[in-house]
């Protein structure tokens, strides 16, 4: 990627920022509703920063297969509520045990403990009342899109395998970053097939993009973890290591995790191809992003 798509991709990146900023703060209640409390504890989490980028990913499928922007507005919306959703409960002491999010004290720290569980929980069942509305396209397949993404069979359970697994078995490891980053990645994709009116075929591809694109942004998550400062990542580095979790890296070393992620990518461009774009597409473009990130 040159310096030009570096640009156009980061002034659109930019633009998705803004359009999901302006309908998370239409879409939540307001700081003074109440119970005051937990609105303002909602929107300190959602409104602390971030790439979008989910919900950019959910906006880019829908625009490309010929979909209205509007039309992806929920589902992507809904995205960000469950991301940020798990954001606050990893955090959590029992968790991950974090003091720092996005440059700024993480929500337990800032409010306490019993407001933190609590808001993650409002933030999950929002999106699911941001998903039920009339205005929607396909909504009950959406709905059963994000629930699986997000459940058991997919994040919870990606998030589950991370607290106890030993082995660094790269197959292993695979399968938990599959479910704890690229579900929500292949939801984000599917969903904006969807908004677009896409037939059940072209969402699976979309779907494979994603989940191509977030093995590659775990792959490099787990490098970040090892090369990264607090100062470009927001968030405390080497909480990998000093929590013993298995990471590409504990397993690979250096160089050889620094190719899985780039094998990560170009099997995301590949899948791309299924969909009939090029490499200078902005989906393409995504995955270079990806794999160049600081943060």
């Amino acid at each position: 990627m040159n310096l030009e798509e570096r640009t156009s991709l980061e002034r659109w990146l930019g633009e998705s920022r803004a359009w999901i900023e302006e309908g998370l703060e239409l879409l939540l209640p307001g700081e003074e509703e109440h119970p005051a409390h937990i609105h303002r504890a909602m929107r300190y989490a959602l409104f602390g920063g971030g790439k979008r980028l989910r919900p950019a990913l959910c906006r880019l499928i829908c625009t490309s297969m010929g979909g209205a922007q509007a039309d992806a507005l929920r589902p992507a919306a809904a995205l960000e509520l469950v991301h940020t959703y798990s954001l606050v409960h990893d955090d959590l002491p029992c968790m991950d045990d974090d003091e720092l999010r996005r440059g700024r004290a993480t929500l337990h720290v800032a409010f306490d403990e019993a407001t933190a569980v609590l808001t993650g929980d409002a933030l999950l069942t929002l999106a699911f009342e941001v998903l039920c509305h009339p205005s929607l396209p396909r909504a009950t397949e959406s709905m059963g899109c994000l629930a699986r993404a997000a459940g058991s069979r997919g994040m919870v359970g990606g998030q589950t395998l991370d607290l106890s697994l030993e082995s660094t078995d790269p197959e292993e490891l695979g399968d938990m970053h599959d479910r704890k980053t690229g579900a929500l990645f292949a939801a984000a994709c599917e969903m904006g097939a969807m908004a677009a009116g896409a037939g059940a075929r072209t969402c699976r591809l979309a779907g494979q993009y994603g989940q191509d694109l977030g093995r590659a942004f775990q792959a490099t998550d787990d490098l970040l973890d090892v090369t990264g400062d607090v100062g470009t990542l927001g968030k405390t580095p080497g909480k990998d290591r000093t929590l013993s979790r298995p990471t590409f890296v504990a397993a690979l070393g250096l160089e050889k995790a620094r190719a899985k992620a780039r094998d990560f990518g170009e099997a995301a461009r590949e899948s791309l191809k299924a969909l009939g774009w090029g490499p200078d597409h902005l989906a393409g473009f995504f995955v270079e992003f990806v794999l160049s990130r600081r943060n």
